[in-house]
């Protein structure tokens, strides 16, 4: 994922054909390797409360493959800040909502079963594909992939120490036994002051050609739940 200013000339991907076993609307991860979030921002806008936030999903071309949309109460946001509940919507070229995020309010302020972070997958809308789990560990993030069953797939780790002014910052995708690296998710820090006035510090995604859609999906979600959590541009 990536934060930038989005420009009135970005594209949207050309639409794939249908695929088989393929949830509808995921057939545009078939065809990547990469996945850029872009945050829409107004310089132009101020105002002391949260508000509600909007998103370009992209490829490594610059083409968008979805628009994502957080809906969450005006006081909640104010209130609770990123530890707030929300649900993330994410459309494709035509408007249709294709991937759905549920997030719940979890203060971040032990390490209780109450507190840990948790996010519920679906594609389309009303589909569970899986969820992603926060676990405890006394030094690092650490997350489980959990198809729609809650059975472990794979799991996520993070690096001791996370900051937004740290650059390079990735979160690992390991398999169960933390044996190979599959994919990451990536903070790359491009200096304070530029951060500051434009809005552009990078995070993305990467994952192999062949993983399967679903995974691809939650690692998406995975990635938004990780930003809310640690990175004070998505709260």
């Amino acid at each position: 994922m990536a934060f930038c200013n989005i420009q009135a000339r970005t594209h949207w991907m050309q639409t794939p054909g249908s695929t088989a076993n393929c949830p509808p609307g995921l057939e545009y991860l078939t065809q990547i390797n990469h996945l850029f979030v872009c945050q829409h921002f107004d310089l132009e806008v101020f105002s002391p409360f949260e508000t509600n936030k909007t998103y370009d999903v992209m490829n490594n071309q610059g083409q968008r493959l979805y628009f994502a949309e957080e809906k969450s109460n005006c006081f909640i946001r104010h209130l609770c800040g990123p530890s707030r509940p929300l649900t993330m919507t994410i459309y494709d070229n035509v408007g249709c909502d294709v991937i759905t995020l549920h997030k719940a309010l979890r203060w971040s302020c032990c390490w209780s079963n109450c507190c840990l972070q948790k996010l519920k997958v679906e594609a389309p809308p009303g589909e569970i594909i899986g969820y992603v789990y926060q676990y405890y560990h006394p030094f690092l993030p650490m997350f489980k992939i959990k198809n729609e069953n809650k059975e472990n797939l794979m799991k996520i780790k993070g690096p001791c120490v996370v900051s937004s002014c740290l650059k390079d910052l990735n979160f690992n995708l390991l398999s169960l036994d933390e044996e190979m690296i599959i994919g990451k998710i990536s903070n790359q820090w491009i200096g304070f002051m530029r951060e500051l006035f434009t809005n552009t510090n990078k995070f993305g995604i990467q994952f192999p050609f062949d993983l399967d859609v679903r995974i691809k999906a939650l690692m998406l979600g995975a990635s938004f739940l990780i930003g809310y959590m640690y990175f004070e541009l998505w709260s």
